[in-house]
């Protein structure tokens, strides 16, 4: 069929054209906005999952709501290079000088302005970004990470509630930053919490994000609820496939959705992909199982391509073997003593490859001594990029 009439868009924190089964967690985002600006604010929101459930697609839709409700969103994506802080400062830098431009000259949002300057001095990879005022002696120039972005997020939300306003920080890869980072956000958040200021902020990441908060403070589970972001239950995945279809007045045979659905298990990303090339291969409507058949090679090679071997691609040949072996027992989660035994060694000699493929967001421990794949599918992709994998694993032992 036409092609630039193809509804679907596989992509990185691409809204679909349909975005479904996300309706409770949206809803529980606008009520705690509300409630923010208000003079309210509450536990704030960590939506968690693996990757390609559509978590960015959730925090752009909270900026959307922030918005629509005139609050101003900062939205952030944690680097792994650790510049989080000139990140955050840039956004917040934008967010203050709108406020600026909103009304009347305000010396709340003047010291707010001041306080982002001495924010600016300390950025330890020694960037800055510039704003054309004298920084306020004492205030956010300490040096210390976790009391300076206290005070510029105090005064940042000092600033908003001058203005009737609220701020909103979006933080996705919320995994990347480190403790230092995460332990000084979440102090900051705490303090515009106790003191009713309109600041939220939102995060989400991988599954390992509770244990990454709670371990930088210990407090952490009481300013943030943590939802879990899953595959679509299937009626939401066939509407992700067959609303947007049917508003092309195209429509779908119920085998060729159920074929769809079983291929993707339901995985967002994973439906768009298979959604934009059975499109593409699909002589005309209705589509059929037979057109779904058809296309999943040239799936598989997307996906292969687009979503699976960019990470693959990043890992050292022993990470690649442990997880090679961690393939071969199947999706998971999996005993660590289990992938130690398909590679033939004891459980304390991989105990330092785990971690590194943890903290490079490959896998994460969903219970102790458990290990599974942030990424969904991903041991059907390992078993097709290493299929000779366990005849070599016997000949090395052999010899």
């Amino acid at each position: 069929m036409d092609e630039l009439r193809n509804p679907y868009r596989p992509g990185a924190g691409t809204p679909p054209p349909a975005l479904l089964g996300r309706d409770a967690l949206i809803d529980r985002f606008g009520t705690a906005m509300r409630r923010t600006l208000a003079g309210r604010p509450g536990k704030s929101l960590m939506p968690i999952g693996l990757r390609g459930v559509g978590k960015t697609v959730l925090l752009n839709r909270f900026c959307e709501i922030a918005a629509n409700e005139g609050a101003r969103c900062g939205f952030i994506e944690a680097p792994e290079t650790g510049d989080f802080p000139a990140r955050l400062g840039a956004r917040v830098r934008t967010i203050l000088l709108d406020l600026d431009r909103a009304g009347r000259a305000s010396a709340v949002v003047s010291r707010a302005l001041q306080a982002f300057k001495g924010f600016t001095m300390h950025f330890p990879s020694g960037e800055s970004v510039s704003i054309d005022l004298q920084p306020l002696a004492g205030l956010a120039d300490s040096g210390n990470l976790a009391d300076d972005l206290t005070d510029l997020l105090v005064a940042t939300g000092e600033a908003a509630r001058d203005r009737s306003t609220g701020v909103v920080i979006a933080v996705d890869e919320v995994q990347y930053l480190d403790v230092h980072e995460l332990s000084a956000l979440v102090s900051a958040i705490h303090r515009t919490t106790q003191l009713d200021l309109p600041v939220l902020l939102v995060g989400a990441g991988l599954p390992q994000v509770p244990a990454l908060s709670g371990d930088a403070k210990s407090y952490a589970e009481r300013l943030f609820d943590f939802p879990r972001v899953d595959s679509l239950a299937r009626e939401d995945a066939f509407g992700a496939i067959s609303i947007p279809a049917a508003e092309a007045g195209v429509s779908f045979e119920e085998a060729a959705l159920d074929a769809i659905f079983t291929e993707s298990r339901g995985y967002p990303y994973c439906l768009q992909e298979w959604g934009y090339h059975v499109w593409n291969q699909a002589s005309g409507s209705p589509i059929t199982r037979a057109d779904v058949e058809a296309v999943k090679p040239r799936v598989e090679q997307q996906l292969d391509e687009n979503f699976f071997r960019v990470r693959f691609d990043r890992m050292t040949p022993k990470e690649r073997e442990y997880l090679r072996a961690m393939a071969e027992l199947g999706a998971g989660p999996h005993r660590s003593g289990d992938i130690a035994r398909g590679l033939g060694v004891v459980v304390e000699s991989v105990g330092p490859r785990r971690q590194t493929l943890i903290s490079k967001g490959m896998i994460y421990s969903p219970a102790h001594g458990d290990t599974a794949f942030t990424v969904p599918l991903f041991d059907d992709f390992l078993r097709r990029a290493m299929p000779g994998w366990r005849a070599r694993r016997r000949r090395s032992r052999r010899h």
